[in-house]
């Protein structure tokens, strides 16, 4: 699946509505690998799109925000996405660490059994 043919094009309104999309996944506990997965567009794209939303004047509409190949945006995009102040409440912070940490917690063990089988099998 490489080079120009596979190349798709995606609406201003479908790169908002993506970037909406990976704010309210993120917030559950999501990798941002999975959300692009299930959106079927790569993490570095999905990335990018944040970056030219949150650069973006409160109201503006997707047209604005994505103009399109040879039409200059009217703002720059943020450099880096950092979340915002209070969009998370405690609660709901703990709970996606803890699912978090417990996700991670599994993938460890995961590989520590993974590790011990390979190295059996080497000898």
């Amino acid at each position: 699946m490489g080079g120009q043919a596979s190349r798709r094009r995606h609406s201003a309104a479908f790169k908002a509505e993506a970037v909406r999309v990976m704010h309210v996944r993120l917030a559950t506990g999501l990798t941002l690998q999975r959300i692009s997965e299930e959106l079927e567009v790569g993490p570095d794209l999905l990335r990018l799109w944040a970056k030219q939303v949150a650069g973006a004047p409160a109201g503006a509409s997707p047209e604005e925000i994505f103009p399109g190949a040879g039409r200059r945006r009217r703002f720059a995009p943020v450099e880096t996405l950092v979340p915002a102040e209070g969009s998370e409440s405690p609660e709901a912070e703990l709970r996606r660490l803890r699912r978090e940490n417990e996700r991670l917690r599994l993938e460890r063990d995961f590989l520590k059994k993974a590790a011990a089988f390979f190295a059996k099998e080497s000898r």
